[in-house]
C-alpha cells in the first residue's frame, strides 16, 4: 500500500519538460496542467532558490482553477549546471524565465514570486515589461533580500546583510562535507513536526507533501545551493519607478529570511500595489496554501 506522501503525489504530479535556455543551459521547465486541462489563466512562477513544485500544495491541484508554467534553478532538481558556473545570478534567472515562457508560447503573463524568486521577477519585470501584466509576491522583496533577513529579530540591514552573507560563505566550502549526511537525513512526517515547531517553519497544511518537497530540496548539493545563494546576494533592489502594472505583497510576520517590513514599504513605492501581512514564516505556500491561492485568483481577477 502507497504511504501517505506517495498518494499526494500520485494524485498531484507536475509535468516536466527539458528545455534549452538562451546561454546553452539545459533546465527543467514543469506545469501542473500536464494534459491541458485547467481552464483558467497562465501564471508564471518564479520559485524560491532551490524549491520544487511540491513546496505549492494548493497549486497542484486539479481544480486550482491556474495554469502555473515554471521551472527548476540552474544544478537544481533535473537542471543542469551552467558551463560558466558564474552564470547564476538573478539576470541569468530572468533568462531562463523568458526561455520558459518562449517555450510554452506565452507571451505575456502575471509572474508570480517566492523568496529569491521575487527578485527575479521584478527585475524580468524592469528589463521586458512588455511581457509582465502583474506581480504577486510571495515572502520576497525586489532586491538586497540579504539586508532584509532577521527582520523579526529587527537586526540593521548592514548588520543582517553581513551575517547571512558571511554564514552562505561558510556554507560553500562546509556544504560538501554535510550534503551525504542531509540526503541521507529520514524526512518524514515526523522530521516536518519537528520543523513546523522550530520556529525557523511553522506547522504546514499538508505534512506529507512538506516532506516530499524538503526531500527533494535536500538532493541539491549544500555548496551549490550556497554558491547560487551567493551569486543572487548581489542583486541590488530594483528601481520601482517604472514598474506600471499591479503588483500584490503577501508578507510573513515571523518570516526571517524575506523581511514584511521591507515588502510593507516596497509595496508602498509602488503606484498600484497591495501588501497583506499573514502570521506565518517564509513558507507560507505551505503553511498557508488556502489563503495564498484564494489571494492570488483574486488578484488575477483584478489584472483580468
Amino acid at each position: 500500500m502507497p504511504t501517505s506522501a506517495a498518494r499526494a503525489v500520485a494524485t498531484r504530479s507536475p509535468a516536466f519538460r527539458d528545455i534549452l535556455s538562451d546561454d546553452g543551459t539545459h533546465l527543467r521547465a514543469w506545469t501542473n496542467d500536464p494534459d491541458g486541462r485547467i481552464d483558467g489563466p497562465t501564471v508564471v512562477l518564479c520559485n524560491g532558490l532551490g524549491t520544487n513544485a511540491w513546496c505549492w500544495p494548493a497549486l497542484l491541484s486539479p481544480d486550482c482553477g491556474v495554469r502555473i508554467v515554471s521551472w527548476n534553478h540552474r544544478g537544481v532538481g533535473g537542471s543542469e549546471r551552467p558551463v560558466d558556473p558564474s552564470h547564476v545570478e538573478i539576470e541569468h534567472f530572468v533568462q531562463d524565465g523568458l526561455s520558459v515562457m518562449d517555450h510554452f508560447g506565452i507571451d505575456r503573463a502575471v509572474l508570480m514570486g517566492w523568496s529569491m524568486g521575487v527578485n527575479t521577477m521584478f527585475e524580468l519585470a524592469v528589463r521586458q515589461p512588455e511581457r509582465v501584466a502583474g506581480l504577486f509576491a510571495v515572502a520576497g522583496v525586489p532586491g538586497d533580500t540579504f539586508a532584509t533577513m532577521l527582520g523579526p529579530l529587527h537586526v540593521p540591514h548592514a548588520v543582517a546583510r553581513a551575517i547571512t552573507v558571511n554564514l552562505s560563505r561558510a556554507m560553500t566550502v562546509a556544504g560538501r562535507a554535510l550534503s551525504p549526511v542531509a540526503r541521507r537525513l529520514p524526512i518524514g512526517s515526523r522530521t516536518i513536526a519537528v520543523l513546523s515547531h522550530s520556529g525557523f517553519m511553522l506547522p504546514v497544511r499538508d505534512p506529507a507533501l512538506a516532506a516530499v518537497g524538503v526531500k527533494e530540496f535536500l538532493t541539491t548539493p549544500l555548496d551549490w545551493y550556497f554558491h547560487l545563494a551567493l551569486s543572487t546576494s548581489r542583486h541590488a533592489r530594483v528601481s520601482l519607478s517604472s514598474i506600471s502594472v499591479p503588483a500584490v505583497f503577501v508578507a510573513a510576520t515571523y518570516d526571517v529570511l524575506a523581511g514584511a517590513r521591507d515588502m510593507a514599504t516596497a509595496a508602498a513605492r509602488m503606484s498600484d500595489a497591495e501588501y497583506v501581512e499573514l502570521r506565518g514564516s517564509h513558507f507560507l505556500p505551505m503553511e498557508k496554501p488556502e489563503v495564498v491561492h484564494r489571494l492570488l485568483l483574486e488578484f488575477l481577477d483584478r489584472v483580468g
